[in-house]
């Protein structure tokens, strides 16, 4: 997991934000990874990540079995890492695009 969150934390563009005890996220957030795209360095409260990595059930959710030790989960939405062309982008857009 580590290994991947430094990954796409090197990739031009991407905030990396790791939810923990007094970052203002929901305590069920906490130890769960958030990647956004964001050159500026600064998330738009509309803004949702474009990837995450969740390391532990959520209520509902049960099903997929992340109480496991070593077990996480990725997910990504593709589609926001391909409209605004920005300088320096390009590695982005590589990682990103299918």
């Amino acid at each position: 997991m580590d290994e991947i969150i430094s990954f796409v934390d090197g990739l031009d563009g991407v905030l990396t934000q790791r939810a923990h005890s007094g970052d203002g996220s929901p305590e069920i957030a906490w130890g769960d990874t958030f990647f956004y795209y964001a050159p500026d360095g600064v998330v738009s409260r509309t803004t949702q990540p474009f990837a995450t990595i969740v390391t532990k059930n959520y209520p509902g959710d049960e099903s997929s079995r992340l109480d496991r030790p070593e077990v996480f989960r990725g997910g990504n939405v593709n589609a926001p890492c391909v409209r605004q062309p920005d300088p320096g982008q390009q590695n982005f857009l590589e990682y990103c695009e299918p």
